[in-house]
């Protein structure tokens, strides 16, 4: 059974940093794009940032560039997104994402396999 379980999110003040990660398995995901999602209340889920399989091709939405990183630890079967300079409307439940393509989508219909989500919080 394929899993992706996503970890490290929380309550933070604005400004300060959050790393989350999502940890693969079931099968591993070497060769294909991974991409964290999130979704705000009453909002549509929406793409943060995706990365290729090998890891030398990103993408970031112009809400996060800037603050956020994306990487991967193909040898652990890892993603992460590392979060700083975190604001009040980053809070969302954030969601981890493996494609069956070895390149990224934006689309979140181009994804195949998601994690359960974890819960960011920034206060102001």
């Amino acid at each position: 059974q394929v899993q992706l379980v996503e970890s490290g999110g929380g309550l933070v003040q604005a400004g300060g940093s959050l790393r989350l990660s999502c940890a693969a398995s079931g099968r591993t995901f070497n060769s294909n794009a991974m991409a964290w999602f999130r979704q705000a209340p009453g909002k549509e889920r929406e793409i943060v940032s995706a990365i290729i399989w090998g890891g030398r091709s990103t993408y970031y939405a112009d809400s996060v560039k800037g603050r956020f990183t994306i990487s991967r630890d193909n040898t652990k079967n890892l993603l992460y997104l590392q979060m700083n300079s975190l604001k009040p409307e980053d809070t969302a439940v954030y969601y981890c994402a493996a494609a069956l393509s070895s390149y990224y989508h934006i689309a979140s219909r181009e994804y195949d396999y998601w994690g359960q989500g974890t819960q960011v919080t920034v206060s102001s």
